[in-house]
């Protein structure tokens, strides 16, 4: 069959190696997939999933000698045996199930494997087929030498890759394509390489440390790590998935029908997306994780566990490409690549020759440097945007209003160079909170309205006080004394010194009272969330680095408050519904679907005043001209576009897969009402969002003019804020 395209320049940072036990562990994993009736296990329509021979021409243990080339040979033959009971998994579930549509056969398929994971060994049933023998045996071989953090951080990743499944068989059986958004964060889930991750820790006998594990580096680590894998295989897979096994879950596709462009253009941009993870990754890990280890005082264990697992995945990087440019399964006809003569390893790229242009990392590289700030971009016409849903707003608007301008008298917020109280009244922060809750009490409300109101001056106190001057110690000095001000429970706070700090301090104690502890937490986390990521955009400023596309969407999501604001409105009725259902695929792509459509409506509005009045990196538009190299207009058109597709998704969601998550967990009618009523609520939010957007005076080129011209120097009071005090004569 003629390739559907050229494979394009890849972008590798190092090379791969070799473990020398690969020959012991072809022998081993070609034995065991026997003894686990892999080799004979039958398909729906006659002949075998498998058979000696295809394994063989597979060669899943040269790819697992690939990407682990320092382990032992029992290590390497029990992550071969791993890799080849998770292919086997892909196989057989397509054969069984995605070529016959049978969803109902595929959720009981699933719902049994799991079950072989439970601790309780009494649970575990006896297996009944080639998947379940080879999960049982493996799970049985390999957690005792685990920590209980590990198992469940590897429960979960070995469940996703099953369970959402469900998610490619439904697109398959509704002929749909998902938009790149939703795939991206679909792909991690289901495309297995966050198991991957997993295994590399038991592969390199280190296990990342469990403060460290949650934390923003070692999550964007783990989330750049597999997006890169992802995408290597979609290029490497197009031809087997897409053209001979019918499939729609594949980035080459989804980009040729998000921008209806030829297959090679859409495979060039795959590569494009591959690299700029990549550039993440290499980011991350130099830069992210150091600071990360030093601000913890990590321990000398601790430093060489996470050293090592950003080694391994390292290595998982260039050893996959390397197999996937050879393995009979993909089309990959001249992309192995061969270790360039001379010495290898750490300090000996000197030796080597260089290449004769650039690699792509570097060049992407440069480009997200060499923006200009304060260029004069002009205002941006805004096109037609899609929003589905009408605008409600709250009776009690104005009696918000002359709220929200009294509390943030009190606050301070209008006494500092921040904001005056002229600017404040035209931002109408009150209107936005009555249109996302119409039907809240007066009191609720106006807690909203102020919630609003300290998050807005939050995101303008930390650019002019700390992102002026580079002052980034004196951001995060500033963002560590902040939780002080929510104590869980509710219990003394230390004297405010900053309007950011006493707005704060008022707004937790009327919140968090009426609040259960496991809420209160919840909501704290929020808010946290969103000021830390301001630190992330200050350090990105600092820089003069445009964002990665994927790093931005999901952190933009931190930055514009979306949990904290979409939290207000489950205060009322914050544990009715069960929290495993909050994180289901269906409640997060409903919440992130609503999400991005308010956070691009802001990057639309407030192009002009972030990148040219305010020297901003951080605007989608921005993020998409860098990334695509097109002018300003395309790349407003691209927001706008995927700021349909993602309502459209949500409009799905509503229709089609929430009625279906009622069914699966059985739930009861006053959960199946607080979902319903959630749902309603972020249409509100949304459309509520877009039209204070289209109101305000914030974002108007005549209130930009007037907010920067000089005026006297600002002299705020708080932690790290002496460098902008008058020296004393």
């Amino acid at each position: 069959m003629r390739p559907p395209f050229a494979l394009p320049e890849f972008y590798l940072s190092h090379p791969a190696r070799l473990n020398p036990h690969v020959e012991r562990a072809r022998e081993h994993s070609t034995a065991w997939a026997g003894r686990m009736g892999m080799l004979d296990a039958p398909r729906p329509g006659g002949g075998v999933v498998w058979d000696e021979a295809a394994l063989a021409e597979m060669d899943y243990a040269l790819m697992c000698a690939y990407t682990h080339p320092d382990c032992d040979g029992p290590t390497l033959e029990l992550i071969t045996d791993w890799y080849v009971w998770v292919f086997f998994f892909d196989d057989d579930f397509l054969e069984r199930f995605k070529y016959s549509r049978d969803l109902a056969g595929a959720k009981a398929h699933l719902d049994r494997l799991e079950l072989f994971m439970a601790d309780d060994d009494r649970a575990r049933p006896e297996p009944r087929n080639a998947a379940e023998a080879g999960l049982a045996d493996l799970w049985e071989r390999t957690v005792p030498s685990m920590s209980p953090q590990w198992r469940r951080r590897f429960v979960t990743s070995t469940h996703d890759l099953m369970a959402e499944s469900m998610w490619e068989l439904d697109n398959i059986d509704r002929g749909r394509i998902a938009n790149p958004i939703e795939y991206v964060q679909m792909r991690r889930r289901v495309g297995g390489a966050p198991w991957s991750a997993n295994l590399v820790e038991y592969a390199v006998g280190a296990e990342v440390p469990d403060r460290f594990a949650g934390t923003r580096p070692l999550r964007v680590l783990c989330d750049a790590f597999s997006d890169a894998v992802h995408l290597r295989n979609d290029l490497f897979s197009y031809q087997r998935e897409v053209q001979q096994e019918g499939e729609n879950s594949n980035a080459v596709l989804v980009f040729e029908r998000f921008f209806g462009c030829s297959t090679q253009e859409a495979a060039n941009l795959v590569n494009d997306l591959l690299t700029s993870r990549l550039e993440q990754f290499e980011h991350t890990a130099t830069a992210e994780v150091p600071a990360l280890l030093a601000e913890h005082a990590a321990s000398p264990q601790e430093l060489y566990a996470v050293a090592a697992y950003v080694k391994g995945l390292q290595d998982w990087q260039s050893g996959g490409h390397e197999w996937h440019a050879r393995s009979s399964r993909y089309m990959n006809e001249g992309a192995a690549t061969a270790v360039p003569p001379g010495p290898t390893g750490l300090g000996t790229s000197a030796a080597r020759p260089a290449p004769a242009t650039p690699v792509p990392g570097l060049r992407r590289r440069a480009r997200r440097h060499e923006h200009r700030p304060f260029a004069p971009v002009g205002h941006l016409p805004l096109p037609d945007l899609h929003m589905p849903y009408p605008v409600r707003t709250s009776p009690h608007l104005d009696a918000a209003r002359r709220h929200i301008l009294d509390w943030a008298r009190t606050m301070g917020m209008l006494d500092e160079a921040v904001w005056d109280e002229e600017r404040f009244v035209g931002f109408d922060l009150a209107h936005c909170a009555a249109m996302i809750h119409p039907e809240a009490a007066p009191e609720r409300l106006n807690l909203s309205a102020d919630w609003l109101t300290w998050g807005t001056y939050g995101d303008d106190y930390f650019p002019v006080v700390f992102g002026t001057r580079r002052d980034l110690a004196g951001a995060w000095l500033c963002n560590e004394r902040l939780p002080s001000f929510m104590p869980l429970d509710l219990g003394p706070v230390p004297t405010p010194v900053n309007p950011l700090e006493r707005g704060l301090a008022d707004l937790w104690r009327r919140t968090a009272e009426p609040m259960t502890m496991s809420a209160r937490r919840r909501f704290r986390t929020a808010v946290t969330d969103m000021t830390s990521s301001w630190l992330w955009e200050l350090a990105n400023q600092a820089q003069n680095r445009i964002p990665d596309p994927v790093d931005y969407i999901e952190m933009r999501r931190r930055t514009f408050g979306s949990d904290m604001t979409m939290s207000l409105a489950r205060l009322e009725h914050p544990d009715v519904i069960p929290e495993h259902v909050h994180r289901t695929r269906v409640i997060r792509e409903l919440e992130t679907a609503a999400q991005d459509y308010a956070c691009f409506t802001n990057d639309l509005f407030s192009y002009q005043k972030e990148v040219q009045f305010e020297g901003e990196v951080h605007n989608l538009v921005l993020v998409v001209e860098n990334f695509l190299d097109i002018d300003r207009i395309k790349a407003r058109d691209i927001v706008a576009d995927l700021m349909t597709e993602r309502v459209h998704q949500f409009e799905r969601i509503i229709a089609h897969d929430l009625p279906r998550l009622f069914e699966e967990h059985d739930l009861d009618a006053p959960a199946r009402r607080l979902l319903s009523r959630h749902a309603e609520d972020l249409k509100d939010w949304m459309s509520g969002i877009l039209e204070w957007h289209r109101t305000c005076v914030r974002y108007g080129e005549p209130e930009l003019k007037r907010h920067h011209t000089p005026s006297p120097p600002f002299t705020p009071a708080g932690p790290g804020t002496s460098a902008f005090r008058p020296p004393r004569p």
